[in-house]
């Protein structure tokens, strides 16, 4: 086996490690100790490959986001804002790690990396932005409504309904239940804004 080889297995061995132990327990409850002291891992080894516990945990971050997208595109959703919210529920029941790293970093990430996080889900959120506007596509707005206005209104319902999560009531959940309240709250809003911005009798 190549150097470069035995490089890119030692790194996916630590990766897979690190997103275990990250969506376990999330990133304060995470500690490399542990990552090395259940794999069999030296911590040499960790910081050869990687500069700092801050640096593994982006890479999982990463991951998640890369593996939920992907997963989305392939799914072909389209406007179907229902199909869409039971892929996310289908998603996150089949990988409950990455549902823990994932609603942590969009929730209640690491103040010190909120800006690196917020880089690694552009592509998330554009599909997000996508699809919601597929959605709108197919209805007839209201008159005093643009596409614009709408995609806008999306944005700041959304960051306040996070805010929920972030200061509010929900802030001392256990994640499984965090991760239910959210995804079942959010399948609601997101009907509720689409109704709200479609003309009467409009299907």
């Amino acid at each position: 086996m190549k150097k470069e080889e035995k490089t890119e297995l030692t790194k996916e061995k630590i990766i897979n490690a690190a997103i275990i132990e990250f969506g376990l327990k999330g990133y304060e409850g995470a500690s490399l100790n542990n990552i090395c002291n259940d794999n069999g891992i030296s911590k040499g080894l960790i910081y050869h490959n990687f500069k700092s516990k801050d640096e593994i945990y982006l890479i999982c971050v990463r991951r998640c986001f890369d593996m939920i997208t992907a997963y989305l595109q392939e799914q072909n959703v389209n406007s179907d804002m229902h199909q869409y919210m039971e892929l996310r529920f289908r998603f996150f029941s089949e990988h409950p790690v990455y549902a823990r790293i994932f609603f942590e970093s969009v929730l209640q990430s690491p103040k010190h990396l909120i800006e690196e996080i917020k880089e690694l889900k552009k592509d998330f959120d554009e599909l997000n932005i996508k699809i919601y506007r597929l959605a709108l596509s197919k209805l007839t707005l209201r008159d005093s409504v643009t596409e614009q206005e709408a995609l806008e209104y999306y944005s700041m319902v959304q960051n306040m309904f996070h805010g929920l999560f972030q200061y509010g009531v929900f802030q001392n959940e256990d994640y499984t239940a965090l991760i239910d309240a959210h995804e079942t709250k959010l399948a609601k809003i997101l009907d509720l804004m689409l109704y709200g911005i479609a003309k009467e009798g409009k299907e």
